[in-house]
């Protein structure tokens, strides 16, 4: 059998990373749409070859171009792939229900967040009836655990081994991007999360900007996701953290316990293994 040279498989699979974080940084722009300029920005590759694998992720329908604006969105194979994966990552709706619900009675903005890796991606975002709104977080935005309530809350779930390899990991792109959160305050965050069972973001990645966050957990305890609410600093004072907090918490409880059933049935379920292929 003849194998491929080495270098060309190299080269192969640079064009694939290259291509899928380029589709993840239109997904963070889906609602709004991203300029040919934002996506070479964002991902730092030249104008060229960000137009060369847009046109190839066009061609497989998970990019569209608007006709009007020029603006890039996911394209409609993108929702066609997650309609098929639903069935095993089916968190957005175990968790819509209870984002709405925290929006409205907190009236402030309810998200939901789910793990992936070392990162974490908004799946789901609820503003409630408050004029003055969260704009630091948005459906698709992906960021490293420890950033965002929700970050700090998933990583602050996790066993010490497991937390400290991620924050290792991570460390790189806090110092690029995230310049504030330095390990000690990192630390000192987490710390404070374990203490009083939910994280308190007080502006520490945009002034003024508070968020409270607590992890959601599949059905083996292991943190998968996070729910926040995202307000001004004005509104999540004193007595309303805690507050908050257990609605939070409650939310979670209740997400928790849908994958606790969805695994039953999966459990339960006629194996595809048993069926002897024809």
């Amino acid at each position: 059998m003849e194998t491929m040279p080495a270098t060309k498989d190299a080269t192969g699979s640079q064009s694939i990373e290259r291509a899928t974080n380029l589709l993840a940084i239109v997904a963070e722009h889906h609602r709004s749409g991203a300029s040919l300029g934002t996506l070479v920005s964002a991902s730092g590759l030249t104008r060229a070859t960000v137009r060369r694998l847009l046109v190839a992720l066009m061609r497989a329908d998970l990019v569209e171009q608007d006709a009007d604006t020029r603006q890039y969105r996911l394209g409609a194979g993108c929702y066609i792939l997650g309609v098929i994966a639903s069935d095993r990552f089916g968190l957005h709706p175990l968790a819509h229900a209870s984002v709405i619900r925290l929006a409205r009675a907190s009236e402030d903005t309810a998200f939901f967040s789910l793990r992936r890796g070392d990162h974490t991606t908004c799946l789901i975002r609820e503003d409630g009836k408050h004029p003055i709104r969260s704009h630091v977080l948005d459906v698709g935005q992906f960021h490293p655990l420890g950033v965002a309530a929700h970050g700090i809350a998933i990583l602050a779930a996790l066993p010490d081994d497991e937390m400290n390899a991620v924050i290792e990991a991570n460390t790189p792109v806090y110092r690029e991007r995230y310049p504030m959160l330095t390990d000690e305050l990192l630390r000192q965050v987490i710390a404070e999360t374990r203490e009083r069972g939910f994280a308190l973001n007080p502006g520490i990645f945009h002034p003024g900007s508070w968020a409270i966050g607590v992890a959601v957990r599949n059905a083996d305890g292991v943190a998968v996701g996070g729910l926040s609410i995202g307000s001004i600093e004005q509104r999540l004072q004193g007595a309303r953290q805690r507050e908050l907090a257990d609605l939070l918490l409650a939310e979670a409880k209740t997400i928790e316990a849908k994958l606790v059933r969805q695994v039953g049935k999966v459990r339960r379920a006629p194996s595809a293994r048993l069926v002897k292929q024809a």
